[in-house]
């Protein structure tokens, strides 16, 4: 294949990942805690096999080299719900799954049949102790402080654990907003946690540049799906016109 169609058909398989990455940020708009992500680009120049001057050209390639996590908060909405929480800094709730500790912005909790606090999937938040927060029938007047200081009306239950990490862009994503560390990674206790009750904390997804995102990216997809066409024609002619020529 000439070498105008391999460079449009790396612009193509980048459009194409863009187009994955821009359709699961829409698709997480309403999802408590989700960051958004974008793709970073870099032009990559080759020599071009037919150059032989001392100064030859060059062509010029499109590569995805990594995706980018926007880690800026999103915006908090009043709930009044006693088990919602808000991180309005730095930070991040620690869960306890069956793959291990996990790592979420999504605040949104409950209780489970045996009185623990849990994550909406039924994964126990960790206190400061490394331990789950369970609340009995008699507790009442549940309240979170601005540290994570759980308490009711029998006292003190525990402080939530808020960690941090040095490099937020190697955690790894899964579904729901939830994050692991990458290898050889370790979280830090946040210093000064900062945690509303009573709230949440939304996408910071903004649903019109995303919209406006896609419909560019797919125009610019088959801008050029329609030059490969149109070079595959050119192609074919020239062909049949030197078949003829022979």
């Amino acid at each position: 294949m000439e070498t105008t169609s391999l460079i449009a058909m790396s612009r193509q398989s980048g459009l194409q990942r863009q187009m994955d990455i821009v359709a699961n940020n829409i698709a997480n708009m309403n999802t408590n805690g989700f960051k958004g992500e974008n793709m970073m680009f870099v032009e990559h120049l080759v020599k071009s096999q037919g150059g032989q001057k001392l100064l030859g050209s060059k062509l010029s390639f499109v590569r995805d080299i990594a995706t980018m996590t926007d880690f800026s908060d999103g915006p908090s909405e009043r709930t009044g719900n006693p088990l919602d929480l808000a991180i309005r800094a730095e930070g991040y709730f620690v869960i306890q799954t069956d793959k291990g500790e996990r790592y979420t912005r999504n605040g949104r909790f409950k209780l489970d049949e045996g009185g623990q606090m849990v994550t909406q999937k039924g994964d126990p938040v960790l206190s400061s102790g490394n331990n789950p927060i369970f609340l009995s029938p008699e507790d009442t007047e549940i309240s979170i402080s601005r540290d994570g200081t759980v308490s009711t009306n029998n006292g003190d239950l525990g402080r939530l654990k808020l960690v941090t990490f040095e490099k937020p862009q190697l955690l790894k994503r899964s579904a729901g907003g939830i994050f692991a560390p990458a290898e050889g990674q370790r979280p830090k206790d946040v210093e000064s946690p900062d945690i509303a009750q009573g709230m949440l904390e939304g996408s910071n997804v903004k649903p019109i540049l995303e919209m406006a995102k896609m419909i560019d990216v797919q125009r610019t997809y088959d801008g050029v799906r329609d030059f490969i066409d149109r070079e595959d024609e050119r192609m074919r002619n020239m062909v049949k016109e030197m078949g003829q020529t022979v």
